[in-house]
C-alpha cells in the first residue's frame, strides 16, 4: 500500500528518490524558496568540530566511574525501588552510570537517525533552498554522531545497543517517503524528546565535558526545530479534517509508544544482566514504587522530555480536541498552551552560540596569522 503524501506548500514538494533526472531539470534551479535562508546563513555561527580540542577535549578531564556518577543518582529510577536493596554501594554507582550510558547511547542512535533522515531528504526535496537546508542539517547531525561517539568512547569504550522502541520508530521515519512523517517524527517527536533531555542533562550533569558537548549540540538542534516549525506553520492550517486526523492520530500513537516503552525495564535488559537482576522483576519493582501520579508530577518539570514533546506538538497545531485527552491525563494542557513558543533550552543554545562565535573568531584569526607568516 502506497504511503500517504500530505503537502500544501511547494517548498516541501518531493521527487521520487530514484528520479535524479527531476533534480537536473533546468527550471528547477531558479525555483528556490527563501524560507530557509536565515537558518542556512546562520549555520556558521554555531559551527563546532568534535575532533578539535579547542571546542571539546574529550580526554582533558578524566572521570572516575567507579566512584562518581555522571548524573545525580536521582536520575536512576531503579535506585528508588527495591532494586537498591540488592546492590552494594559500588554496584549502585555502576548502575547509575550504566543508566546514563543507556540514555546517551539512545541519544547517539537518535542522532544517527537524524543524520540518515536528513540525508534522505536531500535526495527527494525539489526546492533547492529546502535541499540545502537538509544538507546543512545532515552535516550537523554527523558531528553530533561523532561527538557522542567520542564522549561514550572516552567514558565507556562503546555505546549500548539501541532499544527496540527507539530503533523501530527511527527506522519507520527514515524509510518513509512522506515528508510530513519525517518532519513530525524527527523534528517534533525525536527532537522534542532530545531538547528536553539536553536541557536537563546540561543543567544536572557532574561532568563538565558532557555539559560542553550537550550545549554545543543544543546550538544546532535549536535551528533544526525551526525547520520543523516552518513546515507546521505552512502546512497544518491547510490540512483537510481527514488529513489532520491522519497526522494527529499517528503523532498520538507515537507519543504513547515512546511514553510507555522508551526507557522501561525491557529496553535495558542488558544492563540488569550484569547485576544478576531479572528485567521483569525490575519492571515490577519500578511499577510498585512509581504510580501514574508520580509520572504526572515529573511532567510538571519544564524540561521533562515528554512535557517538551507534548508542547512541541501542541504549539505546532497538531493536537486538537480529538486527541487532547491522550496528553491531558499527564499534563495541564491549558497551562502548556499559555507558555511561550520557545523551545526547551533555547537560552542555553543561544549562550552556546555566543561561545562558539568566540572560538571560531579566534580560530579564523589564528589561521590568518599562519597564512601571513
Amino acid at each position: 500500500m502506497a504511503e500517504r503524501i500530505i503537502n500544501y506548500d511547494p517548498i516541501y514538494n518531493t521527487v521520487d528518490r530514484d528520479n535524479f533526472e527531476a533534480l537536473v531539470e533546468v527550471d528547477r534551479y531558479a525555483d528556490r524558496s527563501d524560507a530557509f535562508d536565515a537558518i542556512i546563513s546562520a549555520t556558521e555561527e554555531h559551527f563546532w568540530d568534535p575532533q578539535d580540542p579547542r571546542y571539546i577535549d574529550f580526554q582533558a578531564e578524566p572521570f572516575n566511574l567507579s566512584e562518581e556518577t555522571i548524573m545525580p543518582r536521582d536520575f536512576c529510577i531503579e535506585l528508588h525501588t527495591a532494586v537498591a536493596e540488592k546492590l552494594d554501594e559500588s554496584q549502585k554507582v555502576r548502575l547509575a552510570n550504566q543508566n546514563t550510558r543507556f540514555i546517551l547511547s539512545s541519544i547517539l542512535h537518535g542522532e544517527q537517525g537524524a543524520l540518515s533522515l536528513s540525508a534522505s531528504l536531500t535526495s527527494i526535496l525539489r526546492d533547492p533552498g529546502a535541499q540545502e537546508y537538509a544538507a546543512n542539517q545532515t552535516r550537523e547531525e554527523a558531528r553530533h554522531v561523532t561527538g557522542f561517539s567520542n564522549y561514550i568512547g572516552a567514558r565507556w569504550g562503546t555505546p549500548l545497543a539501541s532499544g527496540k522502541t527507539l530503533q523501530s520508530l527511527l527506522a519507520e521515519i527514515v524509510r518513509s517517503g512522506a515528508v510530513y512523517k519525517k518532519l513530525v517524527g524527527m523534528q517534533m517527536l525525536i527532537e522534542g524528546l532530545a531538547m528536553g533531555a539536553f536541557a536537563t542533562i546540561q543543567r544536572e550533569t557532574h561532568d563538565p565535558v558532557l555539559r560542553q558537548l550537550i550545549r554545543f549540540t543544543m546550538a544546532d538542534e535549536a535551528a533544526h526545530h525551526k525547520f520543523g516549525k516552518i513546515w507546521a506553520d505552512r502546512t497544518i492550517p491547510e490540512l483537510s479534517a481527514e488529513e489532520h486526523e491522519y497526522v494527529e492520530t499517528w503523532a498520538a500513537e507515537c507519543f504513547q509508544v515512546l511514553l510507555f516503552n522508551l526507557v522501561n525495564a525491557e529496553q535495558k535488559q542488558a544492563i540488569y544482566e550484569e547485576f544478576g537482576l531479572d528485567w521483569q522483576w525490575v519492571r515490577g519493582a519500578v511499577i510498585e514504587a512509581f504510580s501514574d501520579e508520580d509520572r504526572r508530577q515529573d511532567m510538571t518539570n519544564g524540561t521533562n522530555i515528554f512535557r517538551v514533546l507534548i508542547k512541541t506538538l501542541l504549539k505546532a497545531g497538531i493536537i486538537t480536541d480529538r486527541t487532547r485527552h491522550v496528553y491531558a491525563q499527564w499534563v495541564d494542557m491549558a497551562e502548556l498552551n499559555a507558555e511561550s513558543d520557545e523551545v526547551a533550552g533555547a537560552e542555553v543554545a543561544e549562550e552556546a552560540t555566543q561561545v562558539l562565535k568566540g572560538i571560531n573568531a579566534d580560530r579564523i584569526k589564528l589561521g590568518a596569522h599562519y597564512r601571513v607568516n
